[in-house]
Protein backbone atom coordinates (compact mmCIF):
# COMPACT_ATOMS: atom_id res chain seq x y z
CA UNK A 1 0.00 0.00 0.00
CA UNK A 2 1.72 3.56 -1.02
CA UNK A 3 2.27 5.83 2.07
CA UNK A 4 -0.67 8.26 2.50
CA UNK A 5 0.75 11.77 0.92
CA UNK A 6 -1.96 14.01 2.96
CA UNK A 7 -0.26 17.10 4.93
CA UNK A 8 -2.10 16.92 7.82
CA UNK A 9 -1.98 13.37 8.63
CA UNK A 10 1.99 13.43 7.89
CA UNK A 11 1.82 16.84 10.58
CA UNK A 12 0.37 14.86 13.19
CA UNK A 13 2.94 11.97 12.55
CA UNK A 14 5.95 14.58 12.49
CA UNK A 15 4.36 15.55 15.91
CA UNK A 16 4.10 12.72 17.26
CA UNK A 17 7.88 11.46 16.34
CA UNK A 18 8.71 14.44 18.01
CA UNK A 19 7.07 13.54 21.10
CA UNK A 20 7.91 10.44 20.96
CA UNK A 21 11.90 10.38 20.52
CA UNK A 22 11.04 8.10 17.18
CA UNK A 23 11.49 8.58 13.68
CA UNK A 24 9.10 9.60 11.48
CA UNK A 25 8.00 6.14 9.49
CA UNK A 26 8.10 4.82 13.05
CA UNK A 27 5.32 6.97 14.16
CA UNK A 28 3.50 6.55 10.82
CA UNK A 29 3.91 2.65 11.70
CA UNK A 30 2.29 3.34 15.33
CA UNK A 31 -0.52 5.23 13.70
CA UNK A 32 -1.20 2.62 11.00
CA UNK A 33 -0.88 -0.59 13.54
CA UNK A 34 -3.28 1.38 15.99
CA UNK A 35 -5.60 2.21 13.05
CA UNK A 36 -6.07 -1.16 12.26
CA UNK A 37 -6.49 -2.49 15.56
CA UNK A 38 -9.65 -0.25 15.67
CA UNK A 39 -10.55 -1.00 12.04
CA UNK A 40 -10.20 2.52 10.71
CA UNK A 41 -9.70 2.86 7.32
CA UNK A 42 -10.34 6.02 6.10
CA UNK A 43 -7.94 8.81 6.42
CA UNK A 44 -10.25 10.83 8.25
CA UNK A 45 -10.34 8.34 10.43
CA UNK A 46 -6.53 7.65 10.79
CA UNK A 47 -5.81 11.12 11.55
CA UNK A 48 -8.47 11.11 14.42
CA UNK A 49 -6.00 8.08 15.44
CA UNK A 50 -2.86 9.95 15.25
CA UNK A 51 -4.29 12.94 16.96
CA UNK A 52 -5.65 10.49 19.49
CA UNK A 53 -1.97 8.83 20.02
CA UNK A 54 -0.55 12.40 19.62
CA UNK A 55 -2.63 13.73 22.95
CA UNK A 56 -1.56 10.49 25.08
CA UNK A 57 1.95 11.44 24.39
CA UNK A 58 1.92 14.35 25.56
CA UNK A 59 -0.43 13.87 28.27
CA UNK A 60 2.45 11.29 29.58
CA UNK A 61 5.48 13.80 28.77
CA UNK A 62 2.97 16.69 30.83
CA UNK A 63 3.47 14.45 33.64
CA UNK A 64 6.62 13.02 32.98
CA UNK A 65 6.06 9.29 33.54
CA UNK A 66 7.53 8.46 29.96
CA UNK A 67 10.31 10.99 29.25
CA UNK A 68 12.99 9.25 27.05
CA UNK A 69 15.32 11.74 27.82
CA UNK A 70 15.68 10.88 31.70
CA UNK A 71 15.44 6.80 30.79
CA UNK A 72 18.30 6.99 28.31
CA UNK A 73 20.41 9.62 30.87
CA UNK A 74 19.58 6.95 33.77
CA UNK A 75 20.90 4.00 31.05
CA UNK A 76 24.24 5.78 30.30
CA UNK A 77 25.31 6.34 33.97
CA UNK A 78 28.11 4.15 35.20
CA UNK A 79 27.46 1.31 38.13
CA UNK A 80 28.96 2.27 41.09
CA UNK A 81 31.59 -1.02 40.15
CA UNK A 82 32.42 0.24 37.02
CA UNK A 83 32.99 4.00 37.49
CA UNK A 84 36.64 3.23 37.62
CA UNK A 85 37.16 1.32 35.25
CA UNK A 86 39.65 1.74 31.83
CA UNK A 87 39.86 -0.22 29.02
CA UNK A 88 43.63 -0.87 28.10
CA UNK A 89 45.06 2.07 25.47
Amino acid sequence: MPAIQDHDYLRLCAELATELGISQSSARRRVELAANKIGAKDLTSRKEVATTLLADAQNERAKGEHDQGQVLDHLLEAEPLDQKFMVED
